[in-house]
């Protein structure tokens, strides 16, 4: 059974940070790319950032400079550390991994984990 499962978002001050943790299961973690995305309400779902297995990494604009994306293969952990947090970083942020390779096509999500920003 996959499993995605987000943990690390909660209510921070403004120019805080948070640290954002997901433990993947039942798939081959090393076939897949990591990603973070969040959803802000009325909004839609944007691209914060990504990671290979090999780690390269790519970012949304919004968060370069801020956020920092990594993977620890042997956890089969990805995470989001989040500095310099503005209100406006305010979202549901979930997990994301996108099949590479042999496992092309395949997709899976996170219930995702609320990030609140606000004095």
């Amino acid at each position: 059974q996959v499993q995605l499962v987000e943990s690390g978002g909660g209510l921070v001050q403004p120019g805080g940070s948070l640290r954002l943790s997901c433990a993947a299961s039942g798939f081959t973690f090393s076939g897949y790319v990591m990603g973070w995305y969040r959803k802000a309400p009325g909004k839609q779902r944007d691209l914060v950032a990504t990671i290979t297995n090999g780690h390269s990494t790519n970012y949304a604009d919004f968060v370069k400079g801020r956020f920092t994306i990594s993977r620890d293969n042997a956890k089969n952990t990805v995470y989001l550390q989040m500095n310099s947090l503005k209100p406006e970083d305010t979202a549901v942020y979930y997990c994301n991994a996108q099949g590479r390779g042999w496992w092309s096509g395949r997709q899976y999500w996170g219930q995702g984990t609320q990030v609140t920003v606000s004095s």
